[in-house]
């Protein structure tokens, strides 16, 4: 006999939905990170300098901010599952491409369809999960899709560096091969058909705005990590992105029909974890993996196959929170668990600058799988409550816009912690960063992260609480 609920039905078609989006944000967030190792092997491959490589990574990265503003609107138009379909297919068939790059010229073009399939992909695959997930199963549901921006910039450059060690360069893309093939398979058999519930025309004006004003800041941020340009040219390109991002604000609230809507910003939960405390959170949590490798590899003297160890228990101590993140917010609600987890992942950030090659082994072991608890819970938190109080209406722009400024903190983190250790190398005279340059760049990472912990003491104590639960606890109580 089927005593299966119709509840029950909901929670399993949800964690369903979820993690078939998130085998194809794996594919999408582990390809941005594992092809950083092989760049001078592919830079020999196609006879040119290994600096020129970059670009292949930056036409990437500008490529997904010009068209993430567009992903909502495909979206509303088209149907979500259709756009995702059309996403997964050509970012897998982009991969293929970049494979078989024979010259400089033809990776860059492969690379700029790989980052357009990227822009649709992830807040399409978000809208997805959103639609499908009631209130009560979404922690679980954004847990889920959560974990491949955890643990893929963990395990991407060790990876990367055994397939181009002991394969080559091409495997990098054609592991995307079957990933993606899957993830259409699994889209195409359990994700719902939803047909497009737009027809308003699309907003061009805003289109190239946006589109332009984000690409123009990350170009900006991105040169300054990489010190490809000089200190006026990247001014110049921050405050002109700036400027149309503002130009863009100011257009969305004002015409009829705006490609992006921006009342989603005048709701607490999501404009704290979105945009304010929210990306001072999520910049101190993304610069961690960038700085880690670098601390084992230029402060420690360990080669990158080296490091694999210890990224392996940073990723243990991602995985390990998964189990007791939606138990400890309907104990505890989001506000406790978002300040209370924060400093400790502020302070297991700062812990990092005091590690030394003497350290002992089972210390540091010890620090990353913390590290890695703490920084599972933040995120998976902050992403389910920004959504807690959306509405159906919202969801299209709302991830859009989560899209574009997790996107932005992202590169922001990256570029904070090199501004620092690049200042601090430069003031101490050394050639390369030493011990002393990275402990200054945890700090000031840490304290980024310590700060945004504390914001969140300014939520009310129920927000978010028809998501955790917690508020039917503290009537019981």
């Amino acid at each position: 006999m089927d005593v299966t609920t119709p509840a029950d039905r909901d929670s399993g078609r949800a964690r369903l939905v979820a993690l078939v989006v998130a085998v194809s944000f794996f594919m999408q967030m582990l390809d941005s990170t594992i092809v950083i190792t092989s760049l001078p092997q592919m830079a020999q491959s196609f006879g040119v300098a290994p600096v020129a490589m970059s670009i292949g990574l930056t036409v990437y990265l500008l490529t997904m901010a010009a068209f993430i503003p567009l992903s909502g609107w495909l979206g509303e138009r088209y149907g979500a599952r259709r756009v995702f379909l059309a996403a997964i297919a050509l970012f897998t068939l982009a991969s293929l491409f970049c494979g078989l790059s024979g010259s400089l010229s033809a990776f860059i073009a492969a690379r700029a369809l790989q980052g357009f399939a990227s822009a649709l992909m992830n807040p399409i695959g978000r809208m997805i999960v959103l639609r499908n997930a009631p209130k009560s199963h979404l922690v679980r549901a954004v847990a889920l899709i959560t974990w491949p921006a955890l643990i893929a910039p963990v395990i991407g450059p060790v990876l990367g560096s055994v397939i181009t060690t002991y394969a080559s360069w091409h495997w990098n893309f054609f592991i995307n091969l079957p990933i993606g093939v899957l993830g259409l398979l699994l889209v195409w058999r359990f994700v719902p058909e939803q047909k497009g519930e737009s027809a308003r025309p699309l907003d061009m004006v805003g289109f190239l705005l946006s589109g332009l004003g984000m690409t123009l800041i990350l170009a900006g941020l991105e040169s300054s990590v990489h010190g490809s340009g000089a200190a006026l040219p990247i001014a110049a390109l921050l405050v002109a992105g700036l400027v149309l991002s503002a130009l863009s604000v100011r257009h969305f609230r004002t015409v009829p029909n705006p490609l992006l809507d921006l009342s989603a910003f005048a709701i607490p939960t999501f404009a704290i974890a979105t945009l304010s405390a929210g990306t001072a959170t999520r910049l101190a949590i993304n610069a961690t993996p960038f700085l880690i490798p670098l601390l084992f590899q230029l402060g420690f003297g360990l080669q990158t196959i080296e490091t694999g160890p210890y990224l392996l228990v940073y990723f243990a101590g991602n995985l390990a929170m998964k189990t007791v993140t939606t138990p400890m917010l309907r104990l505890f609600g989001f506000r406790t668990v978002l300040t209370v987890n924060g400093v400790l992942t502020a302070l297991s950030i700062m812990a990092f600058g005091w590690l030394t090659p003497a350290t002992p082994d089972l210390l540091v072991y010890g620090l990353l799988f913390v590290a890695g608890l703490s920084r599972s819970m933040q995120f998976t938190a902050l992403n389910t409550l920004g959504f807690a109080d959306i509405t159906p209406a919202q969801r299209p722009s709302a991830s859009t816009l989560s899209s574009m400024l997790q996107q932005l903190s992202m590169v922001l983190g990256v570029a904070l912690a090199a501004a620092v250790l690049t200042l601090s190398r430069l003031i101490h005279a050394t050639p390369a960063p030493t011990l002393l340059d990275f402990r200054w760049a945890f700090l000031t990472i840490g304290a980024t992260g310590l700060v945004s912990a504390l914001r969140y003491l300014t939520l009310d104590r129920r927000a978010g609480a028809d998501v955790s639960g917690h508020r039917l606890r503290s009537r019981s109580s």
